[in-house]
């Protein structure tokens, strides 16, 4: 990384970029005085603001029964966006549209969350649960500071009682869990659910993860290694969706190679499987010393983050988080 990429991450006209610069590249702590100084602009300036002046009064966006189905602007996904954007969990409209999710989408009788509702209930619904959105429901709210609610433990330990990582060499699970959605819970186990309930978990501060989260994570990394992260596990030659080697952010419920190798990265695994993900990233550096936003939801957002096709400061912080501890300590 050299100084004028570094001038030009930090930008003013993008707080919530800024501080995933400062705090996830520069390493400065969340008590910094600059890192709280920009913690305060997220909320007053850029995207962050925006998606929050369209927010229902109940806390949802869009209509309160389509949070999942509405892609990509339902509450859901609203929240997730939110959350990756680093949004000040104490914020009032931020805590509403938790509280809303919780309220909706949680499902009480099994732990995890649903696509849909309960008609009666207005929570989540059991038939429904599916493991990419558990995943990526417990990132958000960790992120967004609800780590310690008995829902969010809950949905913590269904992902590690339910996260599955085979590799199609056995029989699927049968049972009310796994019967409606065979594409999740298919003989080989779905990469996104996977991806999601790794990055869920890792959201987790090291110092609370207990044994069984500890356990599934060692777990999930193995899956990934032995897929090189986005190869066929068993043909290495071959790669197993060519969607997972163009980079994207945000990614919603997909994943690629690059955000599962920044992953690791938090985590300081080294192992020799890595070394084509750290190839493939290193590749696509340009002659100006960064990364372009390949992969883009930004037609079906709410507002649009950075330009399909363009150079991106957000995949360029995740590859130079990447390659800044692997070629750091390699």
């Amino acid at each position: 990384m050299n100084d004028k990429t570094l001038a030009w991450l930090l930008q003013e006209d993008n707080p919530s970029l800024r501080h995933a610069v400062l705090t996830d590249l520069l390493h400065k702590t969340c008590t910094d005085d600059e890192v709280l100084q920009i913690k305060k602009q997220i909320m007053l300036t850029g995207i962050v603001p925006k998606i929050l002046g369209l927010q229902n009064a109940d806390g949802s966006w869009g209509t309160e029964d389509t949070f999942y189905t509405n892609k990509y602007q339902g509450t859901v996904w609203t929240l997730l966006i939110l959350a990756e954007l680093y949004a000040d969990p104490q914020d009032e409209r931020v805590q509403k549209a938790c509280s809303f999710i919780l309220q909706h989408c949680f499902c009480p009788e099994t732990g995890g969350f649903s696509t849909g509702e309960r008609r009666q209930s207005k929570t989540g619904n059991t038939t429904l649960v599916i493991p990419c959105l558990t995943g990526n429901m417990v990132f958000t709210l960790i992120r967004l500071g609800w780590f310690e609610d008995e829902r969010v433990q809950r949905a913590i330990d269904w992902i590690c009682t339910y996260q599955r990582t085979d590799d199609g060499d056995t029989p699927p699970p049968q049972g009310e869990m796994y019967d409606r959605y065979r594409y999740c819970w298919g003989s080989h186990s779905c990469h996104m659910g996977v991806a999601k309930s790794f990055k869920a978990l890792i959201e987790i501060p090291e110092g609370k993860r207990n044994a069984s989260v500890c356990a599934k994570i060692d777990e999930i990394g193995e899956y990934f290694l032995k897929h090189h992260l986005y190869k066929k596990s068993h043909h290495l030659d071959q790669v197993s969706k060519p969607g997972w080697t163009k980079f994207g952010f945000p990614l919603m419920y997909q994943t690629d190679a690059l955000e599962l190798l920044s992953l690791f990265a938090r985590l300081k695994i080294h192992d020799p499987r890595l070394s084509d993900a750290i190839e493939l990233v290193e590749k696509k550096k340009n002659a100006q010393g960064v990364w372009k936003l390949e992969n883009s939801y930004n037609d079906k957002l709410l507002f649009p983050i950075e330009e399909k096709g363009k150079d991106s400061k957000w995949i360029t912080l995740r590859a130079l988080i990447s390659l800044q501890e692997y070629q750091t300590n390699t």
